[in-house]
């Protein structure tokens, strides 16, 4: 999954970037609405993590015009305005959840996978199909009885897949959800983590389909 990180402290945006990052995420980071625009156009995030307290141009006014355009990203708000009056506004401008500084990281990851479930249509933790079972919370996956080991991009290619089965997905889309800026992708990386996955899982899990993209089969 990738997110676009909103928040113009250093010491918080590094450190939400470096523990969603291991928590498995691909984190963009930016300290501005403005540049938070322009990276909005230009990737398809899954999730944006919104700082209110921005220079210039508030948090509040970027969301409002985001909904106000008609965007459904979700919007998780991490702000130190801890007032009722302040959630309630933040939440009726379009947050889809509100977050007080200072927060666990923990408490982040968990909430950061729960919206992620509800904009996917999930309800349980787990993501299943066939004989496969993703865990997200701890990145453990289970196929036919045994622990699979799988390497953190692998379990998120994988989950990319598996969120919609039956459903063609690019390999330039593949590679938005692997890498963030700065990230080096060699020309062949989408086609060996499947490669790889392949060999862990049988060569029909995942199928290609020519001159579009990767999918998983609906019926396992």
């Amino acid at each position: 999954m990738r997110l676009l990180l909103v928040e113009d402290d250093p010491m918080i945006g590094e450190s939400v970037r470096r523990g969603l990052k291991c928590e498995g995420f691909t984190v963009d980071w930016v300290e501005q609405a403005e540049s938070a625009e322009s990276a909005l156009r230009s990737v398809n995030y899954d999730l944006l993590l919104l700082d209110l307290g921005l220079p210039r141009k508030s948090g509040l006014s970027l969301l409002r015009e985001l909904r106000c355009g008609g965007s459904g990203i979700p919007v998780l708000v991490l702000t130190a305005r801890d007032s009722v009056a302040d959630r309630v506004l933040g939440l009726d401008t379009g947050a889809d959840d509100y977050l007080v500084k200072p927060f666990d990281l923990d408490e982040l990851g968990a909430r950061v996978r729960a919206l992620l479930r509800r904009q996917t249509g999930r309800v349980l933790p787990e993501i299943s199909h066939g004989d496969l079972r993703l865990i997200p919370a701890t990145h453990e996956a289970v196929f036919q009885d045994r622990e699979l080991t799988l390497s953190a991009r692998e379990f998120t290619l994988l989950a990319a897949l598996l969120e919609k089965p039956g459903a063609v997905l690019s390999r330039s889309r593949l590679e938005e959800r692997l890498y963030g800026w700065g990230e080096e992708v060699e020309s062949n990386a989408v086609e060996v983590h499947v490669h790889n996955l392949r060999k862990k899982l049988g060569t029909a899990f995942i199928r290609t389909v020519r001159g579009v993209g990767y999918m998983v089969p609906r019926k396992p």
